[in-house]
């Protein structure tokens, strides 16, 4: 199947330094644990050192660390950096939004990945999350369509707060609807490895008869690792709702079925060139975001899917 990777670049284009060139970047995100925001990092930082940009990368430490991840914004804030860069642990919890409006007053805040609900936003990077799920959805339902042998699965995704896992759990239903597969139980966590096992865990212990478990990359990763050391639960098949490092090995060893691409490397280059076209605080620049593409198990371009190096990992503030 070829795959075409496109940008929707919505006016996005990358700026000359100049004056007006902002110096120092806050960039806030939920955590490192998973391979996913390592991508973002590298191409935040790949673009960035393109403008002479320095980039203070905090972590909050996860999808439930709000409090963290507020203190960091108003860290940021006091420290006078020129923009915030932010993947937020929630997409509308009020004190987040409430901080959000307080620092935009005084410095561009930019919305980064993750779904953020805020009108006070001078810009935001980031692709739709339900379409990631109907992209995965639909797919799957190409393999099992409505009048095939009924497919028993098991969903195992981010935590309620997270933006992203709601969006993405609708149109992967959206996608199924005209399949023979039903998604029987949905397991919920932070997006740590060790979160995401103990999810695996669970769902293979209490559910009978699984066929299929399409989960985040961690939980993916998981399921891989314990099937390999247990040899049980070997015949269930895998997808991924968004990509990493263990996810690109895995399509192309056959161990997993495909993998909804958004391009998270791409997302943070994308991301410095937005802040680059952002006029001043409370003024917006224009959307951005990459295409959504499908990788499957059988693709021979899977080497196309550029993710950060194997030993990159960002400076912590």
């Amino acid at each position: 199947m070829a795959i075409v990777f496109a940008l929707v670049l919505t006016g996005l284009r990358a700026e000359p330094v100049s004056a007006n060139t902002p110096r120092q970047v806050c960039v806030l995100v939920p955590h490192f644990k998973d391979e996913y925001w390592l991508s973002v990092g590298y191409g935040l930082e790949q673009e960035a050192r393109h403008h002479d940009i320095e980039l203070l990368f905090y972590e909050a430490g996860g999808y439930r660390a709000l409090a963290t991840q507020i203190a960091q914004l108003n860290d940021c804030a006091a420290r006078g950096v020129d923009a915030i860069l932010i993947g937020a642990v929630t997409s509308d919890h009020a004190e987040l939004l409430s901080a959000i409006r307080d620092v935009s007053s005084r410095v561009p805040v930019l919305g980064l990945v993750n779904e953020l609900r805020s009108p006070d936003l001078s810009g935001r990077i980031g692709v739709d999350w339900r379409q990631m799920g109907l992209v995965l959805g639909s797919y799957l339902a190409d393999l099992h369509p409505a009048d095939t042998v009924p497919q028993r699965a098991v969903l195992v995704s981010g935590p309620e707060e997270a933006g992203w896992t709601g969006p993405l759990e609708q149109g992967l239903r959206e996608g199924l609807a005209t399949s023979s597969i039903e998604i029987i139980a949905v397991f919920s966590a932070d997006t740590g490895l060790r979160q995401q096992l103990a999810l695996v865990e669970e769902a293979f212990a209490t559910i009978p008869k699984i066929d299929l478990l399409i989960g985040s990359a961690p939980a993916v990763e998981a399921a891989i690792g314990l099937i390999s050391n247990t040899g049980q639960n070997s015949d269930v098949r895998l997808a991924s709702t968004y990509i990493s490092h263990t996810i690109k090995r895995s399509l192309t060893n056959g161990r997993i079925l495909a993998v909804p691409f958004d391009d998270p490397r791409q997302q943070g280059m994308l991301a410095i060139r937005q802040l680059l076209s952002v006029p001043g605080k409370s003024q917006h620049a224009a959307m951005g975001r990459p295409e959504i593409v499908l990788v499957s198990g059988q693709d021979e371009v899977t080497d196309k899917v550029v993710l950060s190096p194997a030993d990159y990992f960002p400076v912590i503030q």
